[in-house]
C-alpha cells in the first residue's frame, strides 16, 4: 500500500514526514488513520535512505486530538482489541531504529498527547496545547500513555495530567519535560528541519543502539499495556464508558456514577 486515505507521507532529504490529514477533526484518528500510520511508520523505519521520521498533523490547529469519538459508538472501526491497532502504532514508533520527532503544531490532546510522549523528541509551536481527556470521556490509555508518561514528566505530574484532565501550554510542557523546544509557529518547520539535519550528521547505527538502550529500561510496559488494553475492551462495553460518548454527542456533562444503558 502506497496510497493513504487519512495521512500524507512525504520524503525530503533523508527525512520522512507522516502527517495526519484530518484537519476538520483536529486530526483525531479513526481506525483507518491508525492503519495508515502503522504502514507508513514501517515503510520509513526500514528504509535505509531515511534517517529521521517526523510525525505531525495537517494545518495549524491540531497535531492530534486522539480517537475520533464520532466513530466510537461502543466500538471503533478497525482491527485491534479496541477497534483500532493503537498498540501496533505505539510499538512501531518505539521500534523504528531511528529518531522520531513530534512536530507539534496545535492541540495534542488525549491519544495525541500519548503520541508526543512516545516520540523520541518533540518540538512544539508556542500555540500548542497539551493534555488528557480520558477520565472525562470514559476512556484511558493503560500502557505507554500512563506508565511512560510518568517516566517522562514524573509520577506526580503524570497523575495530575490524567486525573485532572487539564490543559497545558507549550511552555508548561517544556517545563515538565514533555517536549524539547518551543518556537513560534512561523519558525516550527525550520526548527524541525534543523534538528533533523543535525541528526542526519550522526552515526545512524549509534543512534539506533542508543534508542534501543533507552527503550530497554521501559519495555516492560508492553506487558502492562497488553493486559491493560484487554481490560479497556471490557470497559468500553460498559454503560459507564458509553456514558462519556453519549454525553459528548448530546453536548452535556456526563453522569458516570449513574449511567443509563
Amino acid at each position: 500500500m502506497t496510497e493513504y486515505t487519512d495521512i500524507l507521507y512525504t520524503v525530503d532529504r533523508g527525512v520522512a514526514t507522516i502527517a495526519i490529514n484530518r484537519p476538520d477533526k483536529l486530526n483525531a484518528f479513526r481506525g483507518r488513520t491508525v492503519e495508515d500510520m502503522v504502514h507508513a511508520f514501517n515503510r520509513a523505519a526500514w528504509d535505509d535512505s531515511i534517517g529521521v521520521i517526523v510525525l505531525t498533523g495537517v494545518g495549524e490547529r491540531g497535531f492530534c486530538t486522539g480517537g475520533d469519538q464520532s466513530t466510537h459508538d461502543g466500538n471503533y472501526d478497525g482491527r485491534g482489541l479496541i477497534g483500532m491497532p493503537v498498540e501496533d502504532l505505539h510499538s512501531i514508533i518505539r521500534n523504528a531504529p531511528k529518531p522520531v520527532i513530534a512536530r507539534v503544531n496545535g492541540y495534542a490532546i488525549g491519544g495525541g498527547n500519548v503520541l508526543v510522549t512516545l516520540c523520541d523528541l518533540a518540538i512544539a509551536a508556542d500555540t500548542a496545547i497539551f493534555g488528557q481527556v480520558g477520565p472525562k470521556m470514559g476512556s484511558v490509555d493503560p500502557g505507554f500513555g500512563t506508565a511512560l508518561l510518568s517516566r517522562v514528566v514524573g509520577e506526580k505530574k503524570a497523575r495530575e495530567i490524567w486525573f485532572m484532565c487539564r490543559r497545558y501550554t507549550a511552555a508548561d510542557a517544556l517545563a515538565m519535560g514533555l517536549i524539547n523546544k518551543v518556537v513560534p509557529m512561523a519558525d516550527l518547520d525550520a526548527e524541525v528541519r534543523a534538528w533533523c539535519d543535525e541528526l542526519l550528521d550522526r552515526s545512524p547505527t549509534a543512534l539506533s543502539i542508543a534508542k534501543r538502550s533507552f527503550n530497554a529500561d521501559s519495555d516492560n510496559i508492553y506487558g502492562i499495556g497488553a493486559m491493560g488494553f484487554q481490560a479497556l475492551k471490557l470497559y468500553y462495553n460498559s454503560d459507564e464508558s458509553k456514558e462519556g460518548v453519549k454525553a459528548l454527542m448530546e453536548k452535556r456533562k456526563p453522569d458516570f456514577r449513574n449511567p443509563k444503558p
